[in-house]
């Protein structure tokens, strides 16, 4: 059966096609993600300091309820952003661990070894500075704050700076950025989960022993895990800790290979297109006789790609354009009036500010140059030491996963807001530096390249 080319469709389903790939094309890029989180940023603080600022906190305490029989669960709107839809952020971020560690830039030591140097000068740099401002114990629990990178944001920021980027500088930050993350989920189960209640683990367990039940009987349905990690994250909150762990522990358990088929996918996509071909069913629109090979269509087309890349392509668009800037619409929103920047206060402030703007490329370089001045590791190619300062400087932008640390830090709402206010500046200035940085690296690489072209 013949099927209609584009100039056979009629123009306005032509154009809604086009459209529709220009938009998928245009949701993955990094850039784009970035702005829209930047914009949810700005929109919250503009909420926060306006006249309306009244509903914009009293928004986020609306209480949100599910139930079934006589249970019922109510919490606020904020909490089931920050507790229950950040799971799946976290989630993507433990599928991207999973795959970086089984086939990309941690898969071989030798190539993760300096990401990770520069990654753990990363962590300690910010986090003596921001103590060298907060040595006393309550503020120092902030400790962490400063100390991770919002991949979102960095990735953003470099992607605005053009092609000129060599590809392993770009590959250095996201493995750094990714190592940032493992240690960011680090700190949080074992600083910022105090009091752990362990009969929370008993469900936390079940779930995971379901979880790997399913795999090994074959399940490849992402629908039919819902249950499963349902109970990890209800086990996690039981425990005390943070529930959104249950999204990297999933993450990490993800399969990085499709499921085994007696025939390759391919092959299944080929043979039933043939049959159907041959066959009257599709004209005649003999649905008993689609039913089965359709069946097997989806399942061969669900299989083409291993379920940690298909489920991370699935959940990006809504955890870039969804998730990232609720969450920072709802956690963004510093009023201005009412911060107390008395000595605990802006002390607070400039720890964060400071750690991530200073700390950060400090620690990045620093431990960079020591490892390859010591022979530990050395720079790929084609990434100069320019391209390690700016990798630094942009490590600096730590929005999101910053926000959510001060969120477990604090519960005095003076230090959270200043830690706030700390996180939003410092990472505006670790941008602004690295975009002024990175435009004069890709000018001297264009000349390099120029001189020797000619």
């Amino acid at each position: 059966m013949d099927h209609p080319s584009s100039a056979d469709l009629p123009r306005a389903q032509f154009l809604a096609e086009r459209a529709f790939t220009t938009l998928q094309r245009f949701v993955h890029v990094e850039a784009v993600s970035g702005g829209v989180l930047l914009i949810a940023a700005a929109s919250a603080l503009t909420w926060a300091n306006s006249p309306f600022s009244h509903s914009y906190h009293a928004l986020w305490h609306l209480p949100l309820s599910i139930g079934l029989g006589e249970f019922i669960f109510s919490q606020s709107l904020h909490f089931w952003i920050n507790d229950a839809l950040m799971t799946v952020f976290f989630l993507v971020v433990g599928m991207e661990i999973r795959r970086e560690i089984h086939e990309g830039a941690l898969s071989r030591l030798d190539q993760a070894s300096l990401p990770i140097v520069a990654a753990a000068g990363g962590v300690i740099a910010p986090a003596l500075i921001y103590l060298s401002f907060n040595i006393d114990l309550v503020r120092g629990q902030g400790w962490a704050i400063p100390t991770a990178t919002d991949i979102a944001f960095a990735v953003g920021v470099l992607a605005l700076l053009g092609r000129s980027i060599p590809v392993n500088v770009r590959v250095f930050l996201l493995a750094l950025a990714i190592i940032d993350d493992v240690m960011a989920v680090l700190i949080i189960a074992f600083f910022y989960s105090g009091g752990l209640q362990f009969g929370g683990f008993v469900v936390v367990s079940f779930g995971i022993l379901m979880v790997l039940g399913f795999q090994r009987i074959g399940i490849g349905l992402a629908l039919a895990y819902t249950l499963p990690a349902a109970l990890v994250w209800i086990g996690f909150l039981m425990t005390g800790a943070h529930p959104t762990l249950a999204g990297v522990v999933l993450g990490l358990m993800t399969p990085v290979l499709p499921i085994p088929m007696q025939e390759h996918p391919l092959k299944v996509v080929s043979r039933i297109a043939d049959a159907l071909r041959s066959s009257d069913a599709v004209s005649n629109k003999d649905m008993h006789r689609l039913e089965s090979p359709l069946r097997q269509l989806r399942v061969a087309n669900r299989e083409m790609l291993p379920p940690v890349v298909r489920i991370q392509i699935a959940l990006h668009p809504w955890v870039a354009y969804g998730i990232m800037p609720l969450f920072a619409l709802a956690n963004a929103g510093v009023t201005f009036t009412g911060i107390d920047l008395s000595a605990e206060g802006h002390l607070v402030m400039l720890g964060v500010g400071f750690a991530l703007v200073a700390g950060k490329p400090i620690g990045v370089i620093g431990a960079t140059w020591l490892a390859v001045r010591l022979g530990w590791c050395r720079l790929a190619p084609g990434v100069s030491w320019g391209g390690v300062c700016l990798v630094g400087l942009l490590a600096g932008i730590g929005f999101t996963m910053s926000i959510f640390i001060a969120m477990l830090a604090f519960s005095d709402e003076r230090l959270l807001a200043s830690a706030k206010l700390g996180v939003l500046s410092g990472s505006l200035v670790a941008a602004m530096l690295g975009l002024g940085w990175g435009a004069r690296y890709v000018r001297r690489e264009r000349r390099k390249t120029g001189a020797h072209l000619s």
